[in-house]
């Protein structure tokens, strides 16, 4: 044991009774009913202490914390502590005095947690040890240890849908594919100027025998929609006698309009 080791305590129990037990006459175990349980032999303080990776099992004095004995363990479970066959709450302890002698008492507590608690710090230490030692071996020889083969085996193939990938990336019915063939923009319906709007004549007026008023023209404001002008009709008799001299002085190029205007020039 290395002197730089230092001491760590596992568990404490403030009661623990100690027993004188006889003999083991066979290997069946001990039993705890063969004890005299009302009177144990000392009452005290149990402590559990671990150096390196040796527990000790410490029974001390309640008030003053003197040693009473001590039981180093170095295997769990194992001979150093042992339980009892007939009942949860005693064990069998070997406790050494430092100059080779060795002794078996039994231990018990008076409630069942106590004896949980002390079989758990002693579990949990010794699977700890384990672990430590299996740390250093890996360390010795990194070799040993399980490798994570990741490679594929001998005839392992696998399969990939690519077809099926290119569809969902650049699918047409994709949001994605929509904003590409549009430049990112959203494009406006055309205004509805498909059908031609026409004028209806003032009162008086009839339309032309091949059914419009007039030339077509394109309404600025319509988006493409045309619309019909209406044309003079020809000068009559009564329009001859409204107008009189005027007309014969101006010429008969008074009541003609010219084409394409729709209007009637002076």
């Amino acid at each position: 044991m290395e002197e730089g080791e230092y001491e760590s305590v596992l568990c404490v129990k403030p009661e623990v009774h100690v027993y004188r037990i006889p003999p083991r006459a066979t290997n069946r175990g001990y039993r705890a009913a063969e004890w005299q349980l009302d009177q144990p032999s000392w009452s005290g303080r149990l402590r559990i202490t671990a150096k390196g990776q040796v527990a000790y099992i410490k029974l001390e004095d309640r008030t003053s914390g003197e040693l009473f004995a001590q039981a180093p363990v170095d295997q769990f479970p194992g001979t150093a502590v042992e339980s009892v066959t007939d009942s949860s709450r005693y064990f069998v302890i070997r406790i050494e005095d430092g100059n080779g002698r060795r002794a078996f008492i039994g231990i018990g507590f008076g409630d069942r947690g106590d004896a949980f608690d002390f079989n758990v710090a002693l579990q949990d230490h010794f699977k700890w040890v384990k672990q430590q030692c299996e740390f250093a071996k890996q360390a010795q020889n990194p070799d040993l240890g399980p490798k994570l083969d990741l490679g594929f085996k001998e005839g392992q193939t696998i399969k990939l849908n690519i077809a099926n990938m290119k569809k969902k990336e650049g699918g047409a019915g994709t949001p994605r594919a929509r904003l590409a063939s549009t430049g990112g923009l959203s494009l406006l319906p055309p205004p509805p100027g498909g059908k031609t709007s026409t004028l209806i004549p003032p009162p008086g007026e009839q339309p032309s025998a091949g059914g419009s008023l007039g030339q077509t023209a394109v309404a600025p404001s319509s988006g493409g929609a045309t619309m019909s002008w209406p044309q003079p009709k020809p000068a009559t008799a009564a329009t001859a006698d409204i107008w009189g001299d005027f007309t014969k002085s101006t010429g008969s190029t008074s009541s003609q309009t010219q084409p394409g205007t729709g209007w009637v020039q002076f």
